[in-house]
């Protein structure tokens, strides 16, 4: 740092880079929590729109002087125009530092005093006493996370609903394509593609639901508790014209809650993240099922063509392997772990507050904003493409012993065993095995096996 600034904070002078907005609080911050990824921008902003709301109320309650508060909402205008690449200049802070954001909420609350100094220097604005008056770190942290993530599932969700659009389409397209059932790995009754794919529709439809249900708890917000939830140092009614200022501004309903459990406990972030563990669960099996189904094309199963999306060997000339399958399963895994991560920092709260919350909400953004990308490309580069290769499911049909379920009405399960036991072991067809046990007659064998028939394709319960 070969040009610097001395200013100075309740601990002493320290050397700031001559052009940063921010001040000593975050430089002791950025040297002394070097290690790992930034604060997600998404937090960032949240809480430089917490800074506009305060000024905005704080003015209102006749907490801050008219040309102060006005500066602060410009300063925080200016900075939310930003592209995130620019904005995120002066917010280099690191995701492990204290365990209650206090030095991120300080960086927000340096740049912006900063800016303001620029905006008009004939006003000072300090960090602590005007751009986090009527606030503390413990109570806007908490209130930014819970923002955040609320507004990740805004992006998230019409991810999940296009792809649930794009299956159904297909659901409709191969209604009465049928192809083998497998249970165990193993060869089981016949159901048609498209009664495969209502299945995955039906596992994503819940997952929407679960997600959607789970998350209307991050619309509570504790801010307004200040320190330890009692609202030390703010006003009667400050918490209700935060909530409100805020849901204009974001066009979500947030509402007021308690202030010790905001403080303290994350149970909502936690069980929301459950839900989009499941769907990353979910996804990771219909992916699978999507790149086994297409394994080959002469070697595998071959029922499934998906799209060529590049070269997939660098040995291999003209191998094509199922990217966007093995991209949104490794995606699946990461989810799963940050879920762990969550479960286990949410358990950590101290008495009358949660010293995990960077945590937290890194890895809560962090799989939100994966699956919403990798989502989008799995279903616009894979699933909108995958074709259904008629002839070889038809094959695996005649050659399937398992639709000698469909005679066991006729003959009994017993008898029916008989016959899928003497085709495999003499490698012929069921109708072959059935007429040489004497157990069926060609025309009843016809009569009777029928693989459309079998998926109840037109029954409607």
């Amino acid at each position: 740092m070969t040009e610097y600034r001395i200013e100075a904070d309740t601990l002493g002078q320290v050397k700031v880079p001559k052009n940063a907005l921010w001040g000593p609080q975050t430089e002791r911050s950025r040297n002394n929590f070097p290690t790992g990824p930034v604060m997600p921008v998404q937090l960032i902003r949240s809480l430089i729109h917490i800074k506009l709301a305060a000024a905005t109320v704080n003015e209102k309650q006749n907490g801050l002087p008219t040309q102060k508060a006005a500066l602060i909402e410009q300063a925080c205008r200016q900075l939310l125009s930003l592209a995130d690449h620019d904005l995120m200049a002066d917010f280099p802070l690191h995701v492990f530092q204290t365990g209650s954001g206090t030095q991120t909420n300080m960086n927000v609350n340096e740049v912006i005093a900063n800016l303001c100094q620029q905006i008009d220097s004939t006003v000072t604005i300090l960090p602590n006493d005007d751009v986090n008056h009527s606030q503390s770190s413990n109570d806007t942290f908490p209130t930014a996370m819970n923002i955040s993530a609320s507004q990740a599932l805004t992006k998230l969700e019409p991810e999940i609903e296009h792809l649930v659009t794009v299956l159904k389409q297909k659901q409709q397209q191969y209604w009465q394509v049928v192809k083998i059932g497998r249970t165990h790995l193993q060869d089981a009754t016949p159901l048609t593609f498209g009664q495969e794919i209502s299945g995955w529709v039906n596992t994503l439809e819940h997952d929407l639901h679960y997600i959607k249900e789970t998350s209307d708890t991050l619309l509570e917000l504790p801010i307004g508790g200040t320190a330890v939830g009692t609202g030390l140092n703010t006003l009667p009614g400050f918490d209700t014209e935060m909530v409100k200022t805020l849901t204009t501004e974001y066009s979500l309903p947030f509402r007021t809650q308690n202030k010790f459990f905001g403080l303290s406990s994350h149970s909502g972030l936690s069980v929301t993240h459950g839900a989009i563990r499941t769907l990353a669960a979910d996804l990771l099996k219909i992916a699978n099922d999507i790149r086994f189904l297409a394994s080959g094309p002469r070697a595998g199963y071959g029922e499934l063509t998906i799209p060529a999306n590049e070269p997939g060997s660098s040995i291999m000339p003209g191998k094509v392997n199922p990217t966007q399958a093995e991209a949104i399963t490794m995606a699946a895994t990461r989810v799963m772990g940050n879920d762990t991560t969550i479960e286990v920092a949410a358990s950590q709260g101290n008495f009358e507050m949660n010293v995990y919350k960077p945590v937290i909400i890194f890895s809560f953004l962090e799989s939100t904003t994966l699956l919403t990308g990798i989502i989008h490309n799995f279903t616009d580069k894979l699933v909108a493409g995958i074709t259904v290769n008629a002839d070889r499911m038809q094959e695996l049909v005649d050659h399937s012993l398992m639709t000698v379920t469909a005679l066991s009405p006729h003959i009994g399960y017993h008898k029916a065993a008989e016959i899928a036991q003497l085709a495999h072991q003499d490698g012929t067809k069921l109708k072959e095995a059935a007429i040489k046990l004497g157990y069926v007659s060609a025309a009843d064998f016809d009569k009777w096996m029928k693989p459309l028939d079998m998926t109840n394709i037109d029954r409607k319960d």
